[in-house]
């Protein structure tokens, strides 16, 4: 079996594990560093909206047991090009939530703008949930979105998801969170 940690290869992306050596030298400026590490260039898009990679840091700080659930680099193979993130919150952990009695995980992802309206990020969903299940055993995912956001509600209800909450993000503000 591949490892946990390896790229997670899809007909058209390879989803690479960004590792906290590229996390942080993106957020410290050093650009150059994370794109030779990753083998890809991180377009400035990125760097726009940087809290995921803040986020994941602080995940980081928590222990090593967040890696294999780090952010991730969503790569076109045919362009070679950096078109977006996916990343799980954390690692797999209890969920208080109407519906979910057991161990779940929540993802999020973005795609960026120009790359937008290929596919890429149901791709990379699917994929991820795939990568969950054979290495971990996971079967319960969460996404929270905001009420706004008609193409990821649209995303994710295509696998499953029903809405079991409502919640306010401090940067996004009101969301509703899926449970599969």
């Amino acid at each position: 079996m591949q490892s946990a940690l390896a790229d997670i290869a899809t007909p058209r992306l390879l989803l690479r594990l960004m590792g906290i050596e590229a996390v942080e030298s993106i957020l410290n400026g050093s650009i150059t560093i994370a794109e030779d590490i990753l083998r890809v260039e991180i377009p400035q898009e990125l760097l726009e909206n940087a809290s995921s990679l803040s986020y994941t840091r602080t995940e980081f700080n928590k222990g090593d047991s967040y890696l294999p659930w780090s952010i991730r680099a969503i790569i076109s193979k045919e362009q070679h090009q950096m078109v977006g993130i996916i990343r799980f919150h954390s690692a797999p952990k209890p969920i208080d939530l109407p519906g979910c009695d057991g161990v779940a995980v929540e993802f999020g992802y973005r795609v960026f703008s120009k790359y937008r309206n290929n596919g890429y990020a149901k791709e990379s969903v699917q994929s991820m949930m795939k990568w969950a299940q054979l290495h971990f055993g996971i079967n319960r995912f969460l996404a929270s979105v905001s009420p706004e956001n008609i193409v990821s509600n649209r995303l994710i209800s295509s696998f499953g998801f029903v809405k079991v909450a409502e919640m306010i993000d401090e940067i996004d503000g009101i969301e509703y969170v899926f449970l599969r």
